[in-house]
């Protein structure tokens, strides 16, 4: 059924019932035969099948079908449904961490401090999946369990991918250079 619209036999009911097209055009362009459009048109096929309208299903265009109607040899284009599928990378969907890890957490925060110093604390928070408050105190060294940390790959434990480990540091060494460029401009001034 590639290249159908959605819901043949009710597209092709709606067709017979709404537009001039012939059955030849209708088969075409529903991938049914035309002896089944010639039943819906006797009302023989398709009894109690509500139509679908294809143009509010964003399938066809009024001007297609007046182009259609107007030659008779003219067959219907589906009109592209590129529905836009979104990437699981986009989706901000909380990813489920298991209890056993999430007493983790805080150590991966700790390795993220001590192997990447310039991460922001809210960057560590999103990274990790905990508070910015929580990775500022272990930053701190004021966290209530800071002397039972023990500094754990995130990545390695699987809280996050090594891409969005790279993403993050990339990020961080923009704001740097930004920072840099800015505390410059500012001496400049002076």
């Amino acid at each position: 059924m590639s290249n159908a619209p959605l819901m043949p036999m009710a597209t092709a009911v709606w067709l017979v019932e709404n537009t001039p097209l012939t059955f030849k055009q209708i088969a075409d362009f529903c991938k049914l035969h035309e002896v089944e459009i010639q039943g819906i048109a006797d009302g023989e096929v398709a009894k109690g099948i509500v139509g679908y309208n294809p143009i509010i299903a964003n399938q066809l265009t009024k001007e297609e079908i007046d182009l259609s109607s107007l030659d008779p040899n003219r067959k219907l284009s589906l009109k592209s449904n590129d529905i836009e599928i979104k990437d699981d990378e986009k989706k901000l969907k909380k990813k489920y961490i298991p209890l056993s890890k999430r007493q983790d957490k805080p150590d991966s925060a700790l390795w993220l401090i001590k192997q990447h110093s310039n991460l922001k604390d809210s960057q560590i928070a999103k990274l990790v999946g905990i508070t910015k408050n929580s990775a500022t105190a272990i930053r701190n060294k004021s966290y209530w369990n800071y002397n039972n940390l023990s500094a754990k790959d995130p990545v390695a434990m699987g809280l996050f991918t090594q891409k969005e480990l790279v993403e993050a540091l990339e990020k961080a060494e923009r704001r740097m250079k930004r920072e840099k460029k800015e505390k410059e401009k500012s001496q400049i001034s002076k």
